[in-house]
């Protein structure tokens, strides 16, 4: 089984694991909510990050171990650690940020000093309104840049244009630092779109299309370990390791340079 979508360790699994394999205790597990604005999900305590989970998503708990967590992300099922501090009992979110990034203030001024950052995709619970701002749980948002959660975007590609230039970061989720399956993943996910969390899982997604179909805007290109977005029938948008940003690039171009540089094809394209 794909230990990343496997809710399980040594000790405990997950009940939907229950019939399907051997453990020595299984538990419905707890689940949290991230209470910091980014934390990295971990292979192992302490150990290399895999992904990312911003403010407020949801994460269900099955086994603790050295100050942190193991589990998997609600949104896409995905299995790591997080430490035990990046979590806690918050209120349900109802809004999300729908800009690519904003800032967390203590008061409803534009001068007062922020409390951190955050990314695109990350949830608050609003409490109400003060003229131009949110007021949430955690603090004070510019309200034009939430929407209820529900109240997704259109245009997917448009999402991932937003975030042009933003750093490359391997396992990033989140304007700060992204990489490929972690922009498709935000990308598609503010338009109400789930995705899995890497390219090879995210390669399932949809309908395959014909080496020789006519791309259209949204469509997804792969490679090994590589997803791209089609913006239209030349272009692509990309987190890579070339530019090491969000960046365009030619269809035809990035073909054929991945192809002679990483002896790398094609592997599908799809269709959401």
């Amino acid at each position: 089984m794909d230990r990343r979508l496997t809710p399980a360790t040594p000790r405990i699994a997950h009940i939907s694991l229950q019939g399907r394999i051997a453990a020595p205790a299984f538990t419905e597990g707890e689940t949290l909510r991230l209470s910091q604005p980014l934390a990295d999900l971990l292979r192992a305590p302490g150990g290399a990050r895999e992904r990312q989970l911003l403010l407020g998503e949801s994460f269900t708990v099955i086994d603790r171990e050295d100050g942190h967590a193991f589990g998997f992300a609600v949104k896409d099922g995905y299995c790591g650690w997080l430490p035990e501090a990046a979590l806690a009992d918050t209120p349900r979110p109802s809004h999300w940020v729908a800009t690519p990034a904003t800032h967390l203030y203590p008061e409803p001024r534009v001068q007062a000093p922020e409390l951190a950052a955050l990314s695109l995709g990350a949830r608050l619970a609003v409490l109400g309104t003060a003229g131009k701002w949110a007021e949430t749980t955690q603090g004070f948002v510019p309200a034009s840049h939430l929407r209820p959660l529900g109240d997704w975007l259109a245009d997917p590609v448009s999402v991932a244009e937003s975030l042009l230039g933003t750093p490359y970061l391997w396992g990033g989720n989140s304007r700060a630092g992204i990489d490929c399956s972690g922009l498709a993943q935000l990308a598609f996910g503010a338009c109400g779109i789930g995705l899995a969390g890497d390219s090879d899982l995210q390669e399932t997604a949809g309908t395959a299309l014909d080496e020789d179909a006519t791309l259209q805007r949204g469509d997804l290109i792969f490679w090994k370990g590589h997803v791209a977005i089609v913006v239209d029938g030349e272009t692509l948008i990309h987190a890579n390791g070339h530019s090491m940003s969000v960046a365009y690039e030619g269809i035809a171009a990035c073909i054929a340079r991945v192809e002679a540089q990483e002896t790398r094809p094609v592997t599908a394209r799809r269709r959401l």
